[in-house]
């Protein structure tokens, strides 16, 4: 099964790949993991998305396309869940096309639904682990209290600099102009299914699984 995860930033949908790559042995395609492993993986592709970013510049679609199709080849039984990617109408297009050349389809696109107001609220009490990324909230998942993550057992925890109110409503407005597009574009070709993604993180695991049963 290949499905997208949807949704404004900080919805969840990290969260939700890892758990369903967990339970369905799916392989989560994130963007920024997919480019963080290329510039330091000393490969040709790698290099020119090091150089790029580097630069300051902005990784082009037709890379980002290129380390997707890398990650197709192969046999990956459990399907592949596309965390990040697309962010435009363009980016879809191509996306589906590049799973046309490899006999693939995608099964559905999961769009999580949040209110504006509660996620600047749960973005703002957010933070992560340093060793695995493991997300923890100070309202509804603190880290514990003996201060060890519970996935790994880390001790190191951040905050990401621009997960404060005023940056949060920027690249929120970025994601109505540019990606909330894709919600009628996946409705028209009959594979968007809608769900509740302010939830705990179990009640939404069980929102997901239901949509795509």
């Amino acid at each position: 099964m290949n499905i997208i995860l949807l949704g404004p930033p900080g919805a969840g949908k990290g969260t939700q790949a890892r758990r369903l790559v967990e339970e369905r042995g799916m392989i989560q395609l994130s963007t920024g993991d997919m480019l963080r492993e290329a510039r330091s993986s000393g490969t040709e592709m790698g290099n020119k998305v090091a150089a790029i970013m580097d630069a300051g510049e902005l990784v082009t679609d037709e890379i980002v396309i290129g380390l997707i199709e890398e990650r197709l080849q192969g046999d990956h039984a459990g399907g592949f869940i596309f965390d990040g990617f697309p962010r435009t109408l363009g980016q879809a297009d191509a996306l589906g096309a590049l799973l046309d050349r490899h006999g693939a389809a995608l099964d559905a696109v999961v769009e999580m639904r949040v209110d504006d107001d509660a996620l600047v609220e749960r973005i703002t009490a957010r933070s992560t682990c340093g060793m695995c990324g493991e997300v923890y909230n100070d309202i509804t998942k603190p880290i514990p209290a003996d201060g060890k993550c519970s996935n790994c057992g880390g001790t190191e925890f951040k905050r990401r600099a621009d997960d404060n109110a005023e940056s949060l409503r920027t690249r929120l407005m970025e994601y109505y102009k540019k990606t909330s597009p894709l919600i009628g574009y996946y409705y028209a070709k009959g594979d968007l299914r809608s769900i509740n993604g302010l939830g705990e993180i179990d009640e939404v695991a069980g929102a997901v699984s239901d949509a795509l049963a």
